[in-house]
Parts: structure tokens; C-alpha cells; sequence
């Protein structure tokens, strides 16, 4: 008890440098260094299928080498590196602290952007424009402005603090944080807890979370008849799919009323995203018109938290979102 005690103690001194991060540098000259370093990290362009990891890498020993803290660089899968930085403890005999984060970002669409994703633009009311500045390279760089202030202060941890830059989370970090969390190299750290990123904060408050989300990737599959586009053709592929998007779309609606009606928040509730179809047959001006095609597609990104009722949601998936009866299947692609 006393040790998990002694730990808790640590780990609200790093929340509490954390919040007074955030607070004392709301106030001070947009260009300040901190800004800056945060710009810089956002201007590398991690973005998937193609990361800059090899810059990411070089920015983040750059600044591990300017805070004194030990570092090294390995890769547990080809051209996927994992930096791993070290704050050595008074007590290295005591669990450690792991701070983690990854270093990929989602793609971006910069035509759409009313600034470049990567160009990481501050606007005159504070407000950073940039792919990665909530998920999640600002909590990485909270993470080093934290143990900047920290050190400033003469402050030295009990626990070593160990910081994990991984590659690979944003399509499903098999070859990032799984074989992390599988190798020695992440045994012999001694782990004694991990804090990693939750959802933003919309206002000034820092919010923790204990729990997260599990994400189930899936692709739903309809099958029907083809034929020339001149006939009506009953339980066609497309028109099976389409059923099971409107029975998608209204268990998604159920869920968002019970948010708006306050009676669940957001990480309480599934949520279902469609993110993309597919069906049709290709030519050089785009589909063929005039053919029903034999087969179609969804594809789902499913968010379960962790009091649901998973057994449940896999009937309604196979009852309901890919019926055998309606010539259609699932496969589930990832689940995290």
C-alpha cells in the first residue's frame, strides 16, 4: 500500500507540472521557445502510409540531448523506430514511470485545410494548425516541457521516468507499441505504470483518463446478382448493403441521443463511423453505368468502451449489419 501510495505522489507532481505548463504558458509571447519546439515536432510530416520517421527521430535525441536525458533508438520491426528516453531516479530499485507516445499521424487532405497540415501556422488567438497537434504530438512534447520545467527546478524523481516515442499506432501499432510491450527491452524497464493519450480537453481543465476505448475495425460485404443497369433486380448487392447503413446509421443515432440527452458522455457510448464504401465497376471515365455489381462493400470503425456489452454488438453485427439471410458477411480487420 505504501508504495502504490509513493507512486500515486509522483504521479500527481507530473500532472501538476503538466497543468502548470499549460497555464504558464497560455500567457507568454506566441513565439516563445516552447511554441517553437512544438511547431517544429508538428512540421514533420509523420502522416501514414509514408512517416518521416527518420526526422521525427533526429528532432526527438535533439531534444533529449538538450534536456541531458539518456536515449536510445531501436527498431523492433524494419524502418519503425521506437526512442526511448531516460530519467534516471534516485530509487532505480522502485517501478518505473512510463510516459508514452507515438509519433505517426493520420493522413491529411491539405486542399481542405485552411492551413497547410504541416506548416503547424499560430493564428493571432493562439489557436496551432496542424496534423498531430491533438493526436498526439502535443502530449509528447508536454511530456519534455514538463521535464524541462521540472529540471529547471532542481527537481529529481524518485522513480526513473522513462519517455517511449513509438512508431506505427494509427494502423494498429503491431509493429510499434505491441512488440514494445512484448520485448525484454520493455521488461527490464520495470514498469510500474504507463500514462498515454486520452481524449482533448475542450476547455482549461487536464483530464485524466483510466480507461479507453477498444476499436474494432470492420468490413461488412453484400452479395447479389449482376446484370444490365435497364432491369429492377430484387436483393441486389447494393441494395442489401444500403440496408444494412440505414440500420447502422440508426443504432449511431441512439447512441448520439443518449450524449445530447446527458444521460451518457461520449466515452460511454459505441460510436460507428462508416469510412468508406466500395462496389461498382471501374472505366476509364470513372464506373460503368449501366451494370449492377455483384458485390459491395463498407467499411466500419467501431469505438467499444470498456463497460459494454460486447457480446451483444457481435449479434447485432451478425443479425443485423451483415445477415447471412441477406447474402452478406463480415470480416473483422483489426481489433484493439
Amino acid at each position: 500500500m505504501k508504495t502504490k501510495l509513493i507512486l500515486h505522489y509522483h504521479l500527481l507532481q507530473i500532472f501538476f507540472f503538466l497543468y502548470l505548463l499549460h497555464f504558464t504558458n497560455s500567457s507568454q509571447d506566441p513565439s516563445s521557445a516552447i511554441i517553437s519546439r512544438f511547431q517544429e515536432y508538428l512540421q514533420i510530416n509523420t502522416s501514414q502510409p509514408s512517416p518521416d520517421y527518420k526526422k521525427a527521430t533526429a528532432f526527438l535525441l535533439s531534444q533529449a540531448q538538450s534536456l541531458s536525458l539518456e536515449s536510445q533508438t531501436f527498431e523492433l520491426a524494419k524502418n519503425k523506430p521506437i526512442v526511448l528516453l531516460k530519467w534516471p531516479g534516485s530509487n532505480p530499485h522502485l517501478p518505473s514511470i512510463l510516459l508514452y507516445s507515438h509519433t505517426d499521424v493520420v493522413p491529411s487532405e491539405p486542399e481542405k485545410w485552411s492551413h497547410h497540415p504541416f506548416g503547424a501556422h499560430l493564428d493571432s488567438e493562439g489557436n496551432i494548425f496542424a496534423r498531430g497537434s491533438q493526436d498526439m504530438k502535443c502530449v509528447g512534447m508536454q511530456y519534455l516541457e514538463a521535464i524541462r520545467k521540472l529540471k529547471a527546478g532542481g527537481f529529481q524523481p524518485v522513480r526513473t521516468v522513462y519517455l517511449a516515442f513509438a512508431a506505427d499506432e494509427e494502423i494498429g501499432g503491431h509493429d510499434g507499441a505491441e512488440k514494445f510491450a512484448e520485448s525484454d527491452i520493455f521488461k527490464n524497464l520495470n514498469v510500474g505504470i504507463v500514462l498515454d493519450e486520452g481524449l482533448p480537453s475542450p476547455n482549461e481543465n487536464y483530464r485524466a483518463f483510466y480507461a479507453e476505448k477498444g476499436a474494432w475495425w470492420l468490413a461488412i460485404k453484400a452479395k447479389g446478382a449482376p446484370g444490365h443497369g435497364a432491369k429492377l433486380y430484387d436483393n441486389s448487392a447494393m441494395e442489401n448493403l444500403y440496408k444494412s447503413i440505414e440500420s447502422v446509421r440508426r443504432f449511431r443515432a441512439s447512441q448520439f441521443d443518449l450524449v445530447k440527452a446527458g444521460l451518457k458522455g461520449e466515452g460511454e457510448v459505441i460510436s460507428v463511423n462508416i469510412v468508406y464504401l466500395k462496389a461498382g465497376t471501374p472505366s476509364p471515365t470513372g464506373f460503368v453505368m449501366n451494370l449492377q455489381p455483384s458485390e459491395a462493400e463498407a467499411g466500419l470503425d467501431i469505438r467499444v468502451p470498456p463497460t459494454a456489452d460486447a457480446e451483444a454488438l457481435e449479434r447485432r453485427i451478425a443479425e443485423e449489419w451483415a445477415p447471412a439471410s441477406r447474402n452478406m458477411t463480415f470480416e473483422v480487420l483489426i481489433i484493439l
